[in-house]
């Protein structure tokens, strides 16, 4: 389902331009940092109102798109 609008932007001018939830200044690594330290979305939702449902799975899809185009090459250890 595509957005008619971004919900992760990249700016230079914004958190030097890291990825972040169009018309904040939270980045997807704060968001997913969140996650990664047991925030509930709820908890995400309550203590950042301006943010939705649909931010939070942006931000996760990001990071899967972006993890999903790394390569790793495993080293001659």
């Amino acid at each position: 389902m595509a957005a008619a609008k971004p919900r992760i932007t990249l700016d230079p001018k914004v958190l030097a331009g890291k990825p972040v939830i169009a018309g904040t200044r939270l980045s997807v690594e704060f968001v997913i940092g969140l996650m990664a330290d047991g925030w509930s979305e709820a908890d995400i939702l309550a203590n950042y109102p301006g943010l939705k449902h649909d931010d939070l799975i942006a931000c996760l899809a990001y990071a899967r798109d972006t993890l999903s185009s790394e390569r790793v090459f495993p080293s001659a250890a």
